[in-house]
């Protein structure tokens, strides 16, 4: 039995070509994403950041204001002003931690259901395209994607460490 060289390069190729698809595919993502997260901000009148904030405090809340900084790598009194303009537009509430009165928690409002609504569309057709796709390879992509973050976030903090 003889092996193709040639068979080994154009397998090499081929891995090489379809990361680098991969890779243009993501950008590609990210950006309509920021489309999409700036048509809605703009619907209901949200700076992009704080609507950046406003998910994280929606997902992860009620969080504290340093929590958030630190989870945003964003300097704490940028974060100030982010939250006293997300609750001057009742999107947040802030509350006093009952442990430590000195802390604040700060919670999204029912409000935020008028953004997810806002989302239907882009969930409606990512349904369709996960339907397509056994449970498997539901799993297999969750784990590329979750991999993908955990390399995005590393990457961010060794910038932010230079």
């Amino acid at each position: 039995m003889s092996v193709n060289p040639s068979g080994g390069r154009k397998q090499a190729g081929r891995r090489r070509d379809l990361t680098v698809a991969i890779k243009r595919s993501l950008r590609e993502l990210r950006n309509q994403l920021a489309q999409l997260n700036r048509q809605i901000g703009l619907r209901v009148d949200l700076k992009e950041v704080d609507h950046d904030c406003l998910d994280l405090i929606a997902r992860d809340g009620p969080i504290s204001p340093s929590t958030l900084a630190q989870k945003t790598r964003l300097h704490p009194a940028t974060i100030t002003g982010i939250l006293d303009r997300l609750e001057r537009d009742r999107w947040i509430a802030r509350a006093r931690a009952d442990a430590d009165r000195r802390s604040v928690l700060v919670s999204a409002r029912d409000r935020v259901g008028a953004i997810v609504s806002l989302y239907a569309g882009m969930n409606t057709r990512m349904d369709a395209i996960c339907a397509n796709y056994t449970s498997a390879q539901l799993a297999f992509i969750a784990d590329f994607l979750r991999r993908t973050t955990d390399a995005g976030c590393r990457a961010t903090m060794e910038l932010a460490i230079d």
